[in-house]
């Protein structure tokens, strides 16, 4: 028993070590130049609705009964769905589609963009003052979710005027 304990602790330290005298450390990540704002983002039409311009975009459904708000990400479709439909939501709300249940559903949502490390989105969704919609919206920004994408950092050719500064560049 022993024996196998010192086992599996040598297999993790070599696991959560980098090899020594390695040059390269590959990141799995799928979303890490996403994060870097070096990936592609399809740029579509300038006249299409909705647009396609994003890595990650906010959706909002409203049934008749229900509310669902999805993160969608533009090649593999929705990565986190939060709605009042679910049974932990719905045990706490008096309607599923009031007010209240806008609010309760953004603060649901920003949590579990949190928990998986999304925290910037594009949401095309119109804000107005004193409707359910905007109080989703205020809710999901309270929770520290940005409700805009950076910009993608674009390769500078030689016959740019302007070339920005690139983020993970000290110029110090």
């Amino acid at each position: 028993m022993a024996a196998s304990a010192k086992q599996i602790l040598s297999k993790i330290r070599q696991t959560n070590q980098v090899s020594k005298g390695s040059l390269y450390v590959v990141n799995r990540n799928p979303r890490n130049l996403e994060r870097l704002r070096i990936a592609y983002k399809t740029d579509g039409y300038h006249l299409e609705r909705p647009v396609r311009n994003f890595w990650h975009r906010l959706e909002l459904d409203a049934s008749n009964k229900y509310v669902t708000a999805k993160l969608v990400h533009f090649q593999n479709g929705p990565v986190i769905e939060c709605s009042t439909t679910e049974w932990a939501l719905k045990q706490h709300l008096y309607k599923g589609n009031d007010y209240t249940a806008y609010t309760t559903l953004g603060k649901v949502f920003a949590s579990r963009c949190l928990d998986a490390g999304l925290t910037e989105m594009r949401c095309d969704l119109k804000s107005t003052n004193g409707k359910k919609v905007d109080a989703f919206l205020r809710a999901v920004e309270d929770g520290g979710i940005r409700l805009q994408e950076p910009e993608r950092i674009r390769p500078a050719y030689s016959w740019d005027m302007h070339r920005p500064e690139k983020p993970w560049e000290v110029t110090e």
